[in-house]
């Protein structure tokens, strides 16, 4: 069972949370001190993303009750919430403001557009317009154009042409905002480092950026997402809720040989946490 509650800070933020999700918080944060003087931002965030390695995958975690809400929820994650999760812990451990207010408003500002929460519609749906967005708050930096990507244009609108697949989207009002936010979305061209190209480009990748894999799926730019380590064996892995092994896990292959496998893959885009 979800408890739901307001915190006041500068507007009404409703927040679902379980009594759960209070106790991992607790002990999240007591896990994110013991890391949180690496002088690294990349290391810290991988550091903070280990923490959760096992955690089980969980899809649609926050499709819950009938308005949009602030989700916290630490004991099960898809491929996004770890990335938005991890980089909230990372973000917050840079402060003296380890608390959990302190937490639902950076989660907040990364997971919503300019960082209100107004609506279904508010929420970062799609990847490419989640890196943009948070590159404009000072979030991270797109450095895919940076590491040998080349500009793909291509027509967003997979859930405005799959409404019976989002239970929100049976509102006319969220509906409509989707379909505003996709014909913003195909007014502009986002760069992907092709699969074909990113061994050549992978000393660039560093620990701790994000990874978004890019899709071949019509209508869609992303469909899954993580976060870059280096390994012992010197190659790019990625720390991420796998949708095969349904729990937080360090792919066993490096990143180029893993997307390899994917039938849908065109490559990647790499945003890095500032």
């Amino acid at each position: 069972m979800f408890l739901f509650f307001c915190c006041a800070i500068s507007f009404a933020q409703q927040i679902t949370c379980s009594p759960k999700d209070s106790v991992a918080f607790k002990t999240k944060i007591k896990q994110v001190k013991l890391i949180s003087n690496a002088s690294n931002f990349g290391d810290s965030l991988v550091a903070i993303g280990k923490t959760f390695l096992k955690t089980p995958y969980v899809a649609k975690t926050l499709e819950i009750g009938e308005k949009e809400s602030l989700v916290v929820n630490l004991h099960g994650l898809d491929c996004t919430t770890f990335v938005e999760n991890v980089l909230a812990f990372g973000l917050i451990s840079r402060t003296d403001s380890l608390n959990f207010t302190a937490f639902t408003n950076t989660l907040q500002k990364i997971r919503y557009r300019d960082g209100n929460l107004d609506g279904y519609g508010s929420r970062l749906h799609y990847f490419t317009e989640w890196i943009f967005n948070n590159e404009t708050k000072g979030l991270v930096k797109n450095i895919t154009n940076q590491i040998g990507g080349k500009i793909v244009k291509k027509e967003i609108n997979f859930m405005g042409t799959h409404r019976d697949l989002y239970p929100f989207l049976k509102n006319d009002g969220n509906y409509n905002t989707i379909l505003k936010t996709e014909e913003a979305l195909n007014q502009n061209e986002f760069c992907v480092l092709a699969q074909e190209d990113i061994a050549a480009n992978e000393h660039l990748i560093k620990t701790g950026d994000i990874i978004a894999l890019a899709t071949s799926i019509n209508g869609l730019d992303v469909t899954h997402t993580g976060i870059a380590i280096r390994a012992e064996d010197g190659r790019i892995h990625m720390l991420h809720a796998s949708t095969v092994s349904m729990q937080v896990e360090v792919t066993k292959l490096p990143l180029v040989d893993y997307l390899k496998k994917i039938k849908s893959n065109i490559g990647i885009m790499v945003a890095r946490p500032i």
